[in-house]
């Protein structure tokens, strides 16, 4: 039973892939009838050039078996209708020829005289059809680095005062207090003198004034006793 079950499932997949690939391939008919004639309706490198053959693609040649072939060759053979060296020679009369890569593809006349007269092709085939693909997803961007010189300091902090203000700030001394100018800012208050020492020398006014008076009162007491 489960044999005959991966059997089912192997032709399903098959005949799907099948499916899936044809999908994406197109038959053109030479000259859009398939006729692969001497004089066809329209030219065939004209035709060739309306339509968009991309690989995987297939072209039909409808001639008479026996009387016409189709011959794949190169560029070289293609321009000088060489008959004597084919890469492929299909001559069934109903010939299908796959194209497996993109590229140029030259065919003439199975018959020199046939492509003489213009029985040739050439066709250019795009690249492979693929399916649409996501773009790579964008690169997130990075922060720019901060600038030199630290990072800023945070909006509200308190800065520090500057050393030079604290050290421009008077310092009140010990015992002096301060009185306010009117002008608001600190004045230091003159300090009272200290009053002299008890028990000190006599100042010089104090001196002076006692020699004299005692030499007046001298010179009086001997005015007062001569006769």
């Amino acid at each position: 039973m489960a044999i005959d079950y991966q059997k089912y499932l192997f032709v399903f997949l098959a005949l799907f892939s099948s499916f899936t690939v044809s999908s994406y391939a197109y038959q053109f008919s030479v000259g859009g009838r398939g006729e692969w004639v001497v004089n066809p309706s329209e030219n065939y490198n004209q035709w060739a050039e309306r339509m968009r053959f991309q690989v995987n693609d297939t072209l039909l040649f409808k001639y008479k078996k026996g009387s016409d072939s189709v011959l794949v060759v190169n560029k070289d053979d293609y321009d000088k209708c060489n008959t004597t060296n084919p890469i492929l020679k299909l001559d069934n009369g109903n010939s299908v020829f796959k194209f497996d890569r993109s590229g140029p593809f030259y065919f003439i006349s199975g018959y020199k005289q046939n492509c003489d007269q213009g029985q040739k092709l050439t066709i250019v085939v795009l690249a492979e059809r693929n399916s649409p693909t996501l773009p790579p997803p964008t690169p997130s961007l990075t922060a720019a680095p901060s600038p030199a010189g630290g990072a800023p300091t945070p909006a509200g902090t308190p800065s520090s005062p500057s050393p030079s203000l604290a050290a421009g700030a008077p310092t009140p001394s010990t015992g002096s207090p301060l009185s306010l100018s009117p002008g608001g800012g600190a004045a230091p208050a003159i300090s009272p003198s200290s009053p002299s020492p008890a028990g000190g020398a006599p100042s010089p006014s104090i001196v002076l004034s006692s020699a004299v008076a005692l030499v007046v009162s001298v010179g009086l007491g001997g005015f007062m006793i001569s006769p």
